[in-house]
């Protein structure tokens, strides 16, 4: 997917930022532009930085797909296991994130209404649940709805950059509730951003990963 933004420049190794694939100012007024800007050219380069200093080390780890590493940290080197952790999960979830983003809200349709209806409680109920989660994340961390291959989902959250990946879990969905996801725009009012973070969700994008999890090719 093209990206919009200028490319930004990361330390050479086997991770890659992704392009943001839609323009800085797409997901205004719910999240800024300036936000957006440090959060993907910043933040998340960041990441993929420090993933890739720590593979430098070495090891078989560094030429596995990213959801294998995170699901298997233990074989990752006792020297780099929590830079690899707290990086790895912090390129894995924002790669997500921003996929799922740029859309107009609204609700979800087809197979994956269907889901949200059955497993937890309709469309509203999700979406009260969801936010009272990330809410009550004590410090910095995300709320996740996850997907089975049988495409049954369950609301979660993770501490920090945790990820469901490393439960062996796929991610449909999730939200960053570490403050340099809100703060410019919400300063502490991390409620307020919840809620507006629902008129930037792109519904065909998470139907994409919905399809894609139950194929079993689902991976970050």
């Amino acid at each position: 997917m093209l990206g919009f933004g200028p490319k930004v420049e990361t330390t050479r190794g086997p991770f890659t930022l992704p392009p943001l694939p839609y323009a800085y100012g797409k997901n205004e007024p719910a999240i800024d532009t300036q936000t957006m800007r440090l959060h993907h050219d910043k933040h998340h380069a960041a990441y993929v930085n420090a993933l890739n200093q720590a593979a430098a080390s070495g090891g078989s780890w560094t030429g596995k797909p990213l959801q294998d590493i995170l699901s298997r940290l233990s074989r990752v080197l006792g020297s780099v296991r929590t830079t690899v952790r707290n990086n790895g999960g912090g390129h894995a979830n924002h790669t997500m994130f921003w996929q799922i983003m740029g859309g107009r809200g609204g609700r979800p349709t087809g197979d994956v209404a269907t889901a949200i209806d059955r497993d937890l409680g309709g469309f509203t109920n999700m979406q009260s649940a969801f936010n009272d989660a990330g809410a009550k994340i004590f410090g910095s961390g995300w709320v996740f709805v996850t997907v089975d291959r049988a495409g049954k989902l369950a609301l979660t959250t993770r501490p920090n950059q945790d990820t469901p990946l490393m439960d062996s879990q796929r991610v449909l969905f999730g939200n960053d509730v570490w403050e340099h996801a809100y703060y410019l725009k919400y300063q502490n009012r991390r409620a307020d951003y919840l809620k507006a973070w629902w008129n930037v969700v792109d519904w065909s994008r998470i139907g994409q990963r919905y399809t894609a999890a139950k194929a079993g090719t689902l991976t970050i």
